[in-house]
This record gives structure tokens, C-alpha cells and sequence, in this order.
């Protein structure tokens, strides 16, 4: 199982970007999927979740300016990116929780992580 993380680059303050991340090899679903970020000399943080049926849940500070959404038969998540601030500077993760098989152990794959700079 690998996840494909993609979109990130640099961009002005109050731009917007669109981040994907695909699930790809032998598996039979994918569970919830996240975005998570990491600042320099920071922790990860949870950026927004969302389940296989469509149920979002956000970091309160993002809500408005970021929206998580999926497309379950391509097994990917994304994240768009609105109004962007300088502090929205960061890597950014994808992690999913995947059944091998069904009714399976779902174990949690994460992605290699995609660069978010933001300038003013």
C-alpha cells in the first residue's frame, strides 16, 4: 500500500492550492483519511479527517479557509487551500486508515508529504 501525496509548491499570500494523496496496491478500502501538517520545529497537527461516507471534521482555526473532500473510487483524498496565510507554511501529510481485506484489521499508511510555502 502507498500513498501518493501531490500539489504542494509555493504560493503568495491569499492564494489558494489544491493538495491530493492517493492510495494505491492491494487493499480493499480505504477507511478515514486525513491531512496532517508539520511546521519547522513544530509538532504534526491534525489539519481535517474525513470518512469513507463523506464526514469531515476540522482543526477549528482552518474551518472556512480549508476543505477536505475524497473520491472513494480513486482512493483519493484532497485538500483545497484558500486564503493562504504565512503561518500556513508547512509539510503537509496525508495518512489513511486501510483495510487490507474486508472486515479486516485496519491498520494507518502515511504518505511522504508534499512542501506548502506560503510568502508574503
Amino acid at each position: 500500500v502507498q500513498l501518493q501525496a501531490s500539489g504542494g509548491g509555493l504560493v503568495q499570500a491569499g492564494g489558494s492550492l489544491r493538495l491530493s494523496c492517493a492510495a494505491s496496491g492491494n487493499f480493499f478500502q480505504v477507511d478515514k483519511m486525513a491531512w496532517y501538517r508539520q511546521a519547522p520545529g513544530k509538532q504534526r497537527d491534525l489539519v481535517a479527517s474525513i470518512t469513507y461516507s463523506g464526514q469531515s471534521n476540522y482543526e477549528d482555526s482552518l474551518k472556512g479557509r480549508f476543505t477536505i473532500s475524497r473520491d472513494n473510487a480513486k482512493n483519493t483524498v484532497y485538500l483545497q487551500m484558500d486564503n493562504l496565510k504565512l503561518e500556513d507554511t508547512a509539510v503537509y501529510l496525508c495518512g489513511a486508515d486501510i483495510q487490507r481485506v474486508k472486515s479486516g484489521l485496519t491498520l494507518t499508511f502515511w504518505g511522504q508529504g508534499t512542501l506548502v510555502t506560503v510568502s508574503s
